[in-house]
């Protein structure tokens, strides 16, 4: 927490906002519940999660798997 962080787009590579950590935490995947989901985007169904992070991630993503959540607050 605390730290400051530029966010990039990642086809372009160019900054488009700057932003401070005000949380993180861990929690498996298949634990996630909707409010986890703010600000990030939305799966139609925990398999399509699970088949998105496995192209970012590998074969061995699933329910048991741990990410952590990071909440920012944009800097003006």
């Amino acid at each position: 927490m605390g730290d400051e962080a530029r966010l990039i787009n990642w086809n372009t590579g160019k900054v488009f906002a700057e932003a401070k950590v005000i949380s993180v935490r861990e929690k498996k995947l298949g634990k996630l519940e909707e409010a986890d989901f703010e600000g990030h985007e939305k799966f139609e169904s925990d398999e399509e999660m699970y088949k998105t992070y496995r192209t970012y991630y590998g074969d061995k993503v699933g329910p048991e798997t741990v990410v952590k959540i990071i909440k920012f607050e944009l800097k003006k």
